[in-house]
């Protein structure tokens, strides 16, 4: 194993770890910027109130998204018991 061949294998892991949890972690920004100008139009300060949306939003991508990140993963995981596409 070569060390190109190593940097192949984590180039391609990060790309798969982003690739399934950016949905994830947009859908919670956006939650999270919109809970927080609601809370300040309204003047409520409470720090636990973004935690139900973001919790709800997460859980609708996931199922909604859930298959399509299981085949990203399984195809990666493929690929690495199939060494020969990554030499």
């Amino acid at each position: 194993m070569t060390t190109e061949t190593v940097i192949e294998i984590v180039r391609q892991a990060l790309y798969t770890v982003i690739l399934c949890a950016g949905p994830m972690l947009l859908v919670s920004l956006v939650l999270g910027l919109i809970v927080s100008i609601f809370q300040t139009v309204t003047s409520i300060q409470e720090q636990t109130l973004t935690f139900v949306p973001k919790f709800i939003g997460i859980f609708l991508i996931i199922m909604m998204l859930g298959q399509w990140i299981a085949n990203n993963i399984t195809d990666f995981m493929e690929q690495l018991w199939n060494f020969s596409t990554f030499v």
